[in-house]
């Protein structure tokens, strides 16, 4: 689907900045990674001055029409299509996570599409490698083992050893004298094609040989401002604890701007206020849909474009995610327009999406069986608006950050007691040492609520902003 501009859990928006000749005014580009139940966010950001707007690209071969200006709502009936025009989930590139944030001297553990992977920097081959994290020893995942000093994938069990085409290259149990047992096939682990584009690791989840070259067929889809220098991008990732298709739902929902994000981004301005946010009527209809995505058009924002499954470029506000996407589910999947009443024109992209998700999809993701449908309980909201685990470890800017105040926050209270003992220890300036102690602790008091508020759990009230 992070080096910079951090927000909350309810706030993912990516401003980029462009060419004044082009634009008047920069857009805005958010990049969503969805790799499994719980969702996982990319992000390009830049701050600017002026207002934003929001806009996006995709391609659809075979595009047929859809007009929402009447605002119809979804299919009642899940429509039949010819098999060639299904959505396959399995025949597409995912975005895994941006490199800016994998350390190569270890491996990485993910999840996406629900296929558990291993990601890892090749020094031999100076390329980044998606693996299955499951050795084929014993089955043991290989995030959890190391890079070696030749720079193979070493198993942490019993040390078995991968080359970056997945061959075993060594088994410690093996005798040197011995069959070579380690050149079976069935000691080599399953490799996902890969590759890095847009500065994120890609990955292609099918592990048959016959997709081995599948880069030179078909790429991941191409975002010409990723690769201009004119513009300023920045990257992050985030997991968050709800579906796919309620987050590609609040993904393109702009009408929520100003009031789940309020004070918190800059949303347009209507020419009359209606209310303290300042939300108005968003004038949006979809032009185009395939089983490849859709085309949109905004009055305000320009042109927008969602390229199945997991590209679009909107915003997001997860904080009753969980609770509606339960409402979604006992309604049932082919049910959406029975349980939302959605009359205006700014829930366009809502009712384009869940038509091509119901038609094209049959209304939900192809999991392989892998979960059953059922959710999990509700989390405590501690857990649902967690920072720490969803997104500063995963983060390397976040994660130095986080180290740095937590050693400073120690350096404070020891230098609160050090000044405790010198004015135990000596009467002179004793009144000194005294309030240096006491500014010391305080200091080291107020920067651990802070640590918690920006790198744990920071809780909010809509009713009191």
């Amino acid at each position: 689907m992070e080096v910079a501009v951090k927000s909350s859990l309810t706030s993912i928006h990516a401003p980029i900045s462009v060419r004044e000749a082009q634009f008047t005014k920069p857009k805005l580009l958010s990049f969503q990674f969805h790799p499994r139940p719980n969702s996982s966010i990319s992000r390009m950001l830049k701050k600017t001055p002026s207002k934003s707007k929001l806009f996006s690209t995709m391609s659809s071969p075979v595009p047929s029409s859809v007009s929402t200006e009447s605002m119809e709502q979804p299919e009642a009936e899940l429509e039949a299509v010819p098999q060639g025009e299904k959505f396959d989930w399995y025949a597409q590139w995912y975005p895994v996570m941006p490199v800016c944030d994998l350390d190569k001297r270890v491996p990485h553990a993910k999840t996406v599409m629900g296929l558990d992977l291993v990601v890892w920097w090749d020094r031999n081959e100076s390329e980044w490698k998606v693996f299955d994290d499951s050795c084929p020893h014993r089955l043991a995942p290989l995030s959890e083992g190391r890079i070696d000093q030749w720079g193979r994938l070493q198993c942490v069990y019993h040390g078995w050893c991968f080359n970056g085409s997945g061959n075993c290259k060594f088994i410690p149990q093996a005798p040197p004298d011995g069959p070579p047992v380690h050149t079976s096939m069935k000691a080599c682990v399953a490799v996902y094609p890969s590759t890095v584009h847009h500065d994120i690791v890609w990955f292609w989840p099918n592990t048959d040989p016959q997709y081995r070259d599948i880069i030179t067929k078909k790429q991941p889809p191409f975002i010409p401002e990723l690769d201009d220098p004119s513009f300023t991008k920045n990257m992050g990732n985030r997991d968050f604890p709800y579906g796919y298709d309620v987050l590609i739902e609040n993904v393109l929902d702009p009408a929520h701007l100003p009031y789940a994000h309020y004070g918190l981004v800059n949303a347009l301005k209507p020419q009359v206020k209606s209310d303290r946010e300042g939300g108005g009527p968003i004038d949006l209809s979809v032009k185009k849909i395939d089983s490849q995505g859709f085309l949109e058009n905004q009055d305000h924002f320009g042109d927008t474009k969602f390229i199945a499954p997991c590209i679009s470029y909107a915003s997001s506000s997860p904080g009753d995610a969980p609770e509606k996407e339960r409402k979604f589910m006992d309604a049932g999947p082919a049910n959406w327009q029975k349980a939302c009443f959605v009359p205006t024109k700014s829930d366009a992209l809502l009712v384009g999406y869940r038509r091509w998700f119901n038609k094209y999809s049959g209304g939900q993701v192809d999991w392989k069986g892998k979960y059953c449908g059922a959710l999990p309980p509700t989390s405590p909201r501690e857990q649902l608006f967690d920072r720490y685990w969803s997104h500063v470890v995963n983060c390397r800017s976040c994660n130095a950050a986080y180290k740095g105040l937590n050693a400073l926050e120690v350096i404070l209270q020891d230098a609160s007691l050090a000044f405790v003992g010198v004015a135990a220890a000596t009467k002179q300036k004793a009144n000194t040492m005294v309030v240096m102690a006491v500014v010391c602790f305080a200091g080291s008091r107020w920067l651990a609520r802070f640590i918690f508020k920006n790198f744990h759990y920071h809780d909010y009230n809509h009713a009191f902003r």
